[in-house]
């Protein structure tokens, strides 16, 4: 096992462990990741990092590297918060300000997590002479699904030989299955405005073709395979009901196992939209926001990932997480969490899971993983009960549950980057087993240039 990294984490830990609760004190949701950004900017600028922000085009995006030569190991954090999920540290649902940001998918760890591994990983080749680079990409807004896609747009990840990914969870785990590709956009109507009770006929309701576009939008749930996923809201319905409204909006989500199945779908629900206008005799204007590939979790980086979660084994858990954790059991979500009835605990300790299961949630690693080999893990840093992006995480993210977590994935990484380091036929095989899994195939970004990246 590389000591001397685990070692320097360690040493590191009250650093690391001031860095994510700053970033937990100000949550920034995505592309305002301003305060976030800077400050893991300068953790590596004093770690010896050459770092840049802002590359790519998008203004709260951090590389930073060090060392030379080959293989290049990439790590991917992330910083950004969620709206409306501010929690205090404490087992009972408090706000800190009603309305506010929250780490309830605890990027906040996340993103420090991958910088405890860089900084563990540089420790021991400098130590030992080791060859290779360390790249760290700063990544905002994946709650956006788009943070690393605008990246991608803009040239990143080209260079990683190998690529590195953890998330807080509710498990120690590697993931195997995949995560779904998915598009998004906007439809805005425009029809006539009239008095819906003195001359309805002069009236085109924009509010009609919107929920005709829904209508055949359901009917069309029918007639794609079963991992297709849509959803979809109102966002503007008009102002009052005797107002024939002469704009709405909708926003839709579209998800499939495949890039492919989501653009078919997503060309589907165009013409479904076009149609409706048609039947109202209104005008429909597309808004295309972004979208990001599937997972591709690489079998030999999830082996090498397991591998080294085993060597280090279990998190050990204090008497006061365990009750904490045992209150936040009785206050959990409607959801329980994957793993919440394995034995008795409301933390997990146990050895590392395989999971091999399909999950039909997105992110934007999908994009990565289709760019350079890489693969998913994840570690316990909330209760077992806690359901995604619920204010269980975020009560976790600010305790040392949250933390002990982060630092053992920073751990393992290091570990899994020195065996890469140490063995170079690693990178081959993973390398060899992404060539075929791609099947000929380029990676083409799903965002066009001509959409802007959110200000």
């Amino acid at each position: 096992m590389g000591k001397l990294a685990q070692d320097y984490i360690d040493v590191k830990s009250e650093e690391l462990i001031e860095l994510a609760s700053k970033i937990w004190e100000n949550p920034e949701v995505g592309y305002k990741e301003v305060k976030a950004s800077e400050w893991t900017a300068e953790f590596l600028r004093k770690e010896g990092f050459d770092v840049t922000v802002g590359d790519y085009g998008v203004p709260t995006s951090i590389r930073a590297s060090w060392g030379e030569g080959k293989p290049v190991i990439g790590l991917l954090g992330e910083y950004d918060a969620l709206p409306g999920m501010s929690q205090k540290v404490k087992p009972e649902k408090e706000a800190i300000i009603e309305g506010a940001p929250g780490h309830a998918c605890q990027h906040n760890l996340l993103g420090v997590g991958h910088v405890g591994a860089a900084i563990g990983l540089k420790k021991e080749m400098e130590e030992k002479g080791l060859k290779g680079t360390i790249v760290f990409y700063g990544c905002p807004a994946e709650e956006e699904l788009t943070g690393k896609v605008f990246m991608a747009r803009g040239g990143a990840f080209k260079d990683l030989d190998i690529v590195l990914d953890w998330h807080p969870g509710n498990a120690n785990m590697v993931l195997r299955g995949k995560m779904t590709a998915m598009n998004t956009f906007k439809l805005h109507f425009t029809g006539i405005t009239a008095h819906a009770g003195g001359d309805p006929h002069n009236g085109r309701s924009a509010l009609d073709a919107v929920e005709l576009t829904h209508v055949g939008i359901n009917y069309l749930r029918e007639h794609v395979t079963d991992d297709v996923r849509m959803h979809y809201t109102i966002i503007n319905g008009g102002q009052a009901p005797n107002i024939v409204p002469d704009k709405a909006s909708s926003w839709y989500f579209v998800r499939a196992f495949s890039r492919e199945a989501v653009e078919d779908t997503y060309e589907r629900m165009i013409k479904v939209a076009k149609g409706a206008a048609m039947m109202t005799d209104t005008e429909v204007e597309v808004e295309y926001l972004g979208g990001c590939y599937e997972t591709l979790n690489n079998k030999v980086v999830t082996d090498l990932l397991l591998e080294s979660m085993r060597e280090l084994g279990p998190i050990k858990w204090s008497e006061e997480e365990k009750q904490f954790a045992e209150k936040l059991e009785e206050k959990k979500s409607n959801s329980q969490g994957m793993f919440s009835d394995i034995g008795n605990s409301a933390l997990f300790e146990g050895e590392a899971l395989d999971v091999a299961m399909d999950a039909f949630g997105s992110t934007d690693v999908g994009d990565v993983l289709h760019i350079a080999p890489g693969s998913m893990f994840m570690t316990a840093c909330t209760n077992l009960g806690a359901a995604g992006h619920s204010w269980n995480n975020t009560a976790c993210a600010g305790h040392s549950i949250g933390m002990k977590g982060m630092l053992y994935a920073a751990k393992v990484m290091s570990e899994a980057g020195l065996k890469i380091l140490n063995d170079t036929s690693i990178v081959d095989k993973a390398q060899e087993e992404f060539k075929k899994s791609m099947n000929g195939k380029e990676y083409k970004c799903p965002i066009p240039d001509y959409v802007k990246v959110p200000k």
